[in-house]
């Protein structure tokens, strides 16, 4: 039995843009999986026991082996399912740029970065939420530029670290009265032509949808 057999379950909440790139990933190497949905307040004994460290979604299990965090298990999809083609280019440059794009999406747009947003009401530390994610996309634009993704005419890395994020705009919008697309419209044209993909559109949910799930994250959280 080859590495790239063997049964693939991901430990996934519905809502997490991480749990989505790990999707999204084995969709584009048309990787047959299933999903268990977790309650992030009552967590299952199945995710704490395969991610001690962090327990938190998504976990990728592989005949029976964990990989957490999701820029790791896309890269280690990427590694195993060789048929597909790479998310990543052959040319070490430019491997090492997508890497860098990825890594700076990875700490600048984020969800406790999106939390200064829909975690607080109309005020200085909203403001300076909304300023952070706004200047971050604005570099990340600049990099896209007028390519189709940022890998050039190839959807690759760079595309499944930043798009699940897409999904959520619409609610950091909501929350924080203001406009993506009149910021960055580059980047909402780029989301678009990515939900175009069969693997995107089956991975990300429908932005009010999230937005519901921010609503009832802010009671929680006693944001009124």
């Amino acid at each position: 039995m080859g590495k790239e057999n063997g049964k693939v379950v991901v430990l996934d909440f519905w809502a997490s843009p991480y749990a989505m790139r790990t999707k999204i990933a084995l969709r584009e190497k048309g990787v047959e999986f299933e999903t268990q949905q977790e309650d992030l307040w009552n967590k299952s004994e199945l995710l704490l026991k395969s991610n001690p460290v962090h327990k938190k979604v998504p976990v990728l299990i592989h005949d029976g082996k964990p990989i957490s965090e999701s820029l790791i298990q896309v890269q280690y999809i990427d590694e195993t399912w060789t048929d597909a083609a790479s998310f990543l280019p052959t040319d070490p440059q430019a491997r090492a740029t997508a890497r860098f794009w990825a890594d700076f999406a990875e700490k600048t747009i984020s969800f406790e970065g999106g939390r200064k947003i829909w975690g607080n009401n109309k005020g200085e530390e909203q403001e300076k939420g909304k300023r952070e994610f706004l200047d971050s996309l604005k570099v990340l634009e600049a990099e896209l530029g007028d390519k189709s993704y940022f890998g050039g005419e190839t959807f690759g890395y760079v595309d499944i670290a930043l798009v699940p994020f897409y999904s959520w705009f619409y609610a950091l919008e909501k929350c924080g009265d203001f406009s993506v697309e009149a910021a960055c419209p580059k980047i909402v044209v780029w989301g678009k032509r990515c939900v175009e993909r069969d693997s995107v559109a089956a991975s990300l949910p429908e932005s009010e949808k999230v937005y519901q799930q921010v609503l009832k994250l802010r009671q929680i959280f006693g944001v009124e």
